[in-house]
């Protein structure tokens, strides 16, 4: 059984500067469940161009305001809304305020992985 709270994984190298926040990594790859679950912070007033090549991923915003954008729509985000990016959308992830984000990821995240945001294209991993 894995049992982790986030006090456990803030300051090591499971929380990780994803590039407009924070990655805190509760179950990567090395844990052997298949998929992977992170506690992610937004930075306030920021836009990320992201594309996720080698992963499904679904996020659940349980803090803060803000918006995902894909092929041109743009959908609100707010507490209590889902949104799942089955199909390796290039989308982009703007918060109006600080976000914070419950994820999973299919496959399982290595554990270190990190956006490229000063690209002129989207970042992905």
């Amino acid at each position: 059984m894995i049992v982790k709270k986030l006090s456990d994984i803030v300051n090591t190298e499971r929380d990780v500067d994803w590039g407009n926040g924070r990655s805190r990594r509760f179950l990567i790859e090395k844990d052997n469940v298949g998929y992977s679950v992170t506690d992610t912070i937004i930075n306030e007033g920021s836009e990320s161009l992201l594309e996720y090549k080698n992963h499904i991923e679904s996020c659940y915003c349980i803090e803060g305001h803000g918006e995902i954008e894909s092929d041109g729509v743009v959908y609100p985000l707010s507490p209590d809304t889902i949104y799942c990016l089955n199909n390796n959308d290039k989308h982009y992830l703007r918060a109006k305020t600080k976000m914070r984000l419950i994820c999973f990821f299919s496959p399982a995240l290595k554990g270190h992985e990190s956006h490229q945001l000063n690209s002129d294209g989207s970042s992905s991993y």
